[in-house]
């Protein structure tokens, strides 16, 4: 059995940098610190493959010195850049279709008629990686209200990784990307006439978002409360207390009966917080 904070070296698949059980749980540490990730010793050599190549962009020739490193003063914005390494940025367009009929057939008419009648709609896609999500909401949204931009409705879009906001706000994605779009939304959602391998999500649907970093662990600064929230496959990487956390603070955001999509592999714990499962991975939040 291995004793933690061994020094022993462990087995890596290339074996240009030494790595020890020591230094993968100051990195497991500091990642569960910063994002709320757990990293069990299973994940030991996608931690090793994916922050040796870090070592080499920065010119490191050990994970000491980069351990010293992300722990020093200078170090946040490796910190940073060790997350987005880590975190598996796996999304596309329309992922999981039956949250969008769902949102169609049982959420969007209500939100609809009640934005038409002058009241505040908002959604919020947490943990939205490179944009795929909320685009994809918010071309479902436009097909049922072409007017939805001369009314009370934003989608709040969310991540951790700045590089991922990024690409959310620069809205071009190639071909291939783009391929899942549904030929319903793809006039609405695509721009017209653009040239080059890529598309970009029309305006119409851009401006429906708002891009933003934020860090799940860490303060929410978001004013008023969501009708719909998206954070599907993410705290599937928090251990059971994080992800707890993470519910009630959901839950806390919401109005009776706004709704919560999650991963396929995730589950919210109905005696612990006050949702009910009304669909394939979706819930309802329910009245006190």
């Amino acid at each position: 059995m291995l004793v933690s904070g061994s020094n022993e070296l462990i087995p890596v698949p290339d074996g240009e940098f030494a790595f020890t059980w020591s230094e993968f749980r100051e990195i497991a540490a500091l990642i569960h610190g910063e994002a709320g990730i757990v990293l069990s010793e299973g994940k030991v050599n996608l931690v090793y493959s994916r922050l040796a190549k870090r070592l080499r962009a920065i010119g490191l020739r050990s994970f000491r010195e980069y351990c010293e490193l992300l722990k020093s003063k200078s170090g946040n914005d490796e910190r940073q850049a060790m997350i987005s390494a880590i975190t598996t940025n796996v999304t596309r367009f329309f992922r999981e279709p039956h949250h969008f009929d769902f949102l169609r057939e049982s959420v969007f008419p209500s939100l609809v008629s009640r934005a038409r009648s002058g009241e505040r709609v908002r959604l919020w896609s947490a943990g939205c990686s490179s944009g795929e999500e909320p685009y994809s909401i918010a071309m479902t949204l436009l097909a049922m209200m072409p007017d939805a931009l001369s009314h009370d409705i934003l989608i709040l879009a969310t991540d951790i990784d700045p590089e991922m906001i990024k690409r959310g706000k620069a809205a071009a994605y190639s071909q291939s990307q783009a391929a899942s779009i549904p030929d319903e939304f793809r006039t609405i959602g695509l721009e017209k006439g653009r040239g080059g391998p890529d598309v970009r999500i029309s305006e119409c649907v851009r401006a429906l978002i708002r891009f933003n970093e934020l860090n799940l662990l860490g303060a929410w600064p978001m004013k008023g409360q969501f009708d719909v929230i998206f954070c599907r496959n993410v705290v599937i990487y928090f251990d059971e207390e994080t992800q707890d956390e993470i519910w009630g603070r959901f839950a806390r955001m919401m109005p009776d009966g706004a709704f919560l999509c999650i991963g396929h592999s995730e589950r919210v714990p109905a005696d612990r917080h006050p949702f009910e499962l009304v669909a394939q991975t979706i819930y309802r939040k329910r009245g006190n």
